[in-house]
């Protein structure tokens, strides 16, 4: 959801005084600062990604849920007030939504379910992520409930609309007031092809 966390280049090297080192292409790849130790890739950025997220949609589900969240860890832990800053708010959200007599006791909030999306952006990653199901032979991207291809990645011919050909996800398609109506036709098309259904969202952002 966040765009700082992972972006796609057009250049691979960025030059600033004479000094040339690998483009940032966000925090879950190498770092923003212009020093050559912080622009290697790192795949350990990945895991804790990976790990943050899960940790963030287990603490909205926990307070959706109308549960107690332990938040001890976060005593001990470098992003602690972060974290501890995000349950408040969502506390405070809480606390509003009981003020106009929704409050977790309610049936519709025992029975809330999340749905999460994010743009297909670092192939590595979704791959990881991709798992075979035995029973039907098809393969399920795991990492969001939805997929989308956007500004960088909605090339006909490019591994990211490719790779999503090939999983059973719903997908949504980002198109901005540039893009032509035949392009979106063919990208859509390409990624319905050998698809269960035709269960491809278009998103349309003008």
């Amino acid at each position: 959801m966040m765009g700082q966390f992972a972006k796609l280049r057009s250049k691979e090297m960025k030059e600033t005084n004479g000094m040339k080192l690998s483009s940032y292409k966000g925090d879950n790849v190498n770092g923003d600062a212009f020093e050559e130790k912080m622009r290697i890739p790192d795949p350990e950025r990945l895991i804790r990604a990976y790990n943050k997220s899960v940790v963030t949609l287990s603490l909205l589900k926990a307070f959706a849920m109308g549960c107690q969240w332990n938040l001890d860890f976060s005593q001990h832990n470098e992003q602690g007030d972060k974290y501890l800053e995000l349950a408040h708010r969502i506390d405070n959200t809480l606390a509003f939504m009981a003020a106009a007599g929704l409050t977790v006791d309610h049936p519709i909030m025992k029975t809330t379910e999340f749905w999460t999306s994010h743009e297909c952006l670092l192939l590595p990653y979704e791959q990881s992520l991709t798992r075979l199901d035995s029973t039907s032979g098809l393969y399920y991207d795991c990492s969001a409930h939805m997929l989308w291809v956007g500004e960088r990645t909605r090339q006909l011919d490019g591994a990211h609309v490719e790779f999503l050909r090939g999983v059973i996800i719903p997908l949504a398609l980002r198109l901005n007031a540039s893009q032509s109506l035949e392009l979106a036709f063919n990208i859509s098309e390409r990624l319905k092809k050998n698809r269960i259904g035709s269960d491809l969202n278009s998103i349309f952002s003008l």
